[in-house]
């Protein structure tokens, strides 16, 4: 089966962000390192989340209502799911995330399936921590991890 794909970019304060969208909605949410742009006309659900991720970039919108393709593992769907349920401006550490997706002791899993994660921002994988203190990895660099943890108002600490 075929699926009928459409890209669009949006620059922000954290650098340009590429948004991957289906007819059922979005796909994927990755940091680029350029600005692409296709000449077709974007789907609604395209539409909708550059609308939504101006409205958190500008600190006017704490959730998104975009609707999600998410393709992963059963493991990794269960985590993405437990994701989206961190409140903005909250944080979990790996440890009670994989307790949440009931994996006690399965932190390092966890953590794995947090990377994978194809929708930055929209399931904040950023809100996740390592018990031992500190901001700890993000896929895209922990830099943007410690600006989006400060943007919703967590304070974060650098080891």
């Amino acid at each position: 089966m075929i699926t009928e794909l459409s890209t669009v970019s949006l620059e922000t304060s954290l650098g340009c962000l590429s948004i991957r969208g289906t007819p059922k909605g979005i796909l994927a949410v990755t940091f680029e390192a350029t600005q692409t742009s296709e000449d077709f006309e974007h789907s609604r659900f395209l539409e909708q989340c550059l609308q939504e991720l101006e409205e958190y970039f500008s600190g006017n919108r704490r959730a998104f209502t975009v609707p999600l393709v998410m393709r992963g593992t059963d493991f990794q769907q269960r985590v993405w799911d437990a994701l989206l349920e961190i409140p903005f401006g909250q944080t979990v550490t790996y440890g009670q995330l994989a307790k949440e997706v009931g994996h006690p002791g399965a932190a390092r899993a966890v953590g794995t399936a947090v990377g994978d994660n194809p929708l930055a921002i929209i399931v904040p994988c950023h809100r996740v921590l390592p018990a031992s203190g500190g901001i700890g990895e993000y896929a895209s660099g922990s830099d943007k991890k410690e600006w989006l943890l400060k943007h919703e108002g967590v304070s974060v600490h650098r080891w």
